[in-house]
């Protein structure tokens, strides 16, 4: 949720007044921040998600599920065990917005050894196991994107009534009762009457309901003049939803640049493959994910900020919601395809010039901060700015983007990273695991293959809205890079290196370079940089050559870059020196992205898998890897359905649906019912996972003792 500061909240009125103090002092942060770490280099890849749960009551008598308000319950007692011993749990767990939601992430960050892949999907059953040890009977923790009922009369336990007349109510929603927001900390019904109070009026979340042959218009609520239209009017609608991050750490800040723009317009890929969100407040609608739902559930923009009347009062005229997909790339790879106008303070922009920030890092910081505080504590209000950076953690937490650029905190050995924010969250382990391991590959073999996916910024703002469709992952196309002959031709490498790493295994010669790439002389090849030795179960992930073409003898294979995000040559993949603009970008489907077009792009999952054949993986590792890349690739061709379509067809399919878009108490009872069975392993759904691969995987919750003693003889490990 982000930063959560200790503290009183101040009023609406005292924050606003505060606003500009907020601004000034938190640009000052930043610059001292950023001189004090620019430099910061050789930090290893570490890595870890976060996945947001929701606690279910289960009614069997009635039928009825709801949403039990014990997360600050469970929390505290979930927390015992991190007082108890800080550096040696197993899971963290935090607060989020909804007082039935709960976020756990690994103990640890996991790290670069290609053994930390068969990890995760453990811990991620560990974390479910921590909870249901505390739960009732009748209680079930799930990974649910969205509660279907939320919003519906009746769905929290125990009851809770909206007070939309009480002055002294948050939220002030005709559907959301106050009762459903965490109250264990100030900052959740505090960001909620904030929002509502600088827009002027409550936020509207406004979703096309899908249109049976029975479905009754208007429908309940609906805004006048707009009879098809589910009215959403809280923030605990979207912010009352969960979803699946990664955050992942880069060896420096011009790793972490290009980190952030590569994956910047994967994000609406990813969301269309992970749409797990079609029902809202009891409707089935036309949207089959989150995002635009949280989009609108914070939009604290002013209707002169929103162009519906002219600007008086306020500075801009802003595009989005402070939730949105990113604006601008911050590597100068990316500068050209800046091409929508980017709204930004020139006060804030010329003194992060001034103070020695680059241009894209200066209009990036800059945009953030063309947003007011919306949450201010009275403890934090003075701050010694070459010390704290509470004020720009203020603005930044808030601006909720597809991806989130992280700068160090303050005293600490975590360096530079980027956050991974659009995936919806899965049902199973299994499901959560994947996608996770793939994105993480996906940033190996994007720094090792050198690859290149920026995407005009105006194409990823489109792909972001038809990413949401109704069955997007099937049926629409998204504008994506096309790949040039390089790629293929690393690609080819990479077989013809492994085949020759596999001699070279018989050998016992082999080795691994800063590329990740195997040489099986064990000697240093002219286009090699670095190289480290290759045992079973050993290969490390971080190596991926210099873009200067010089080695700076990093274990880690950093880019050894300027700190400005400079690359200090050509892009190696599309160099554009002779492309036509219009030519590098084709509509592909999810399909075409995953796995390949021929001529154009050969598919996201055939890179991963040219890739893993140059690491040597050891064989538990290698099998668990290798059903989450199926799992992937048959989702991705339509052989496996969404979360999204298969509730859908749970739906459409149940004997008490009346085709009239409306999800009933028995219905939403029968639903979460079988999701339970799902996650449980009790109940095969096909169509969602497969015949059984969700259980044939060999994840571990440790590395095995043999092969944590060859790591050790091999000086591989690393401290998570």
């Amino acid at each position: 949720m982000g930063l959560l500061s200790e503290g009183s909240p101040l009023s609406w009125e005292e924050t606003k007044a505060l606003a500009d103090h907020v601004r000034e002092h938190g640009v000052n942060q930043f610059i001292n921040l950023y001189h004090r770490l620019k430099d910061r280099q050789g930090d290893i890849l570490k890595w870890g998600d976060e996945v947001e749960y929701i606690i279910v009551k289960f009614d069997d008598e009635q039928q009825v599920a709801r949403v039990a308000l014990r997360a600050q319950e469970l929390l505290a007692e979930l927390n015992e065990k991190e007082l108890a011993d800080p550096k040696g749990v197993k899971s963290l767990w935090r607060p989020e917005y909804g007082a039935y939601m709960i976020e756990g992430t690994p103990g640890k960050p996991f790290g670069g050894l290609m053994a930390h892949f068969n990890l995760v999907e453990a811990n991620m059953r560990y974390r479910r196991e921590e909870v249901t040890e505390l739960l009732a009977k009748d209680e079930c923790v799930m990974s649910i994107t969205n509660f279907p009922r939320l919003g519906a009369p009746n769905f929290t336990y125990p009851l809770a009534q909206p007070r939309p007349e009480d002055p002294l109510s948050s939220a002030r929603s005709l559907y959301f009762p106050d009762e459903a927001i965490f109250p264990g900390h100030p900052r959740f019904k505090t960001l909620t009457r904030n929002i509502r109070k600088r827009r002027g009026e409550k936020v509207s979340i406004k979703l096309k309901v899908f249109k049976d042959t029975k479905t009754k218009l208007p429908v309940e609520g609906a805004p006048p003049g707009e009879p098809d239209v589910v009215l959403l009017d809280a923030m605990g609608f979207g912010m009352g939803c969960c979803c699946l991050q990664l955050t992942f750490q880069a060896c420096n800040i011009t790793e972490a640049r290009r980190l952030y723009d590569q994956l910047a317009p994967l994000c609406p890929i990813m969301l269309a493959l992970t749409a797990a969100s079609p029902i809202y407040r009891g409707y089935l609608t036309e949207s089959d994910c989150r995002w635009n739902v949280i989009s609108s559930s914070v939009d604290c923009r002013t209707e002169e900020e929103r162009g519906l009347v002219p600007l008086d009062k306020q500075k801009f005229r802003i595009a989005k919601s402070r939730y949105d997909s990113i604006d601008s790339y911050l590597s100068p790879e990316g500068a050209k395809y800046n091409d929508v106008p980017l709204t930004y303070d020139e006060t804030v922009y010329q003194r992060l010039i001034e103070g020695g920030i680059d241009h894209l890092l200066a209009q990036h910081v800059a945009h953030l901060f063309i947003r007011d505080t919306v949450s201010l504590f009275s403890e934090k209000v003075h701050q010694n700015d070459n010390e704290d950076t509470d004020h720009f953690e203020n603005i930044q937490s808030t601006n909720w983007q597809t991806m989130r650029f992280k700068p160090p905190p303050p005293n600490s050995s975590i360096g530079w990273r980027v956050e991974f924010r659009p995936c919806e969250a899965q049902i199973s382990d299994f499901e959560n695991a994947a996608i996770v391991c793939f994105v993480v590959l996906l940033t190996r073999v994007i720094l090792s293959y050198q690859l290149n996916f920026l995407t005009p910024i105006s194409k990823v703002d489109e792909n972001m809205q038809t990413a949401q469709k109704r069955d997007a992952c099937r049926k629409e196309k998204f504008w994506f890079r096309k790949s040039s002959k390089t790629t293929e031709q690393r690609a080819a490498k990479a077989q013809a290196q492994a085949q020759a790493q596999a001699q070279a295994q018989t050998n016992g010669k082999a080795t691994l370079n800063g590329n990740g790439l195997a040489n099986g002389n064990g000697s240093e090849n002219g286009d090699q940089e670095e190289q480290q030795p290759l045992t079973n179960g050993t290969a490390k992930m971080n190596g991926h050559g210099n873009t200067n073409g010089t080695t700076n003898g990093s274990t880690n294979g950093c880019t050894n870059g300027s700190t400005n995000g400079s690359t200090n040559g050509a892009d190696s993949d599309h160099t554009d020196t002779d492309d036509e603009e219009n030519e590098l970008f084709q509509l592909l489907s999810i399909n075409e992205i995953f796995n390949g077009k021929p001529n154009v792009f050969p598919g996201l999952v055939p890179l991963i898998r040219s890739y893993l054949q140059s690491m040597e993986v050891d064989t538990d590792t290698h099998c668990t890897i290798e059903q989450y890349l199926r799992f992937i690739e048959k989702r991705a061709a339509g052989e496996l359905i969404t979360t999204a379509t298969w509730m859908r067809e749970q739906v459409l399919s149940h004997p008490d649906y009346k085709q009239d878009s409306v999800v009933s108490e028995r219905i939403n009872y029968d639903l979460l019912k079988r999701i339970q069975g799902i996650q449980e392993g009790k109940q095969v759904e096909p169509a969602l996972l497969g015949q059984g691969y969700h259980s044939k995987t060999k994840t571990k919750d440790f590395i095995p003792p043999a092969l944590q003693k060859q790591l050790a003889k091999n000086g591989c490990c690393e401290e998570k």
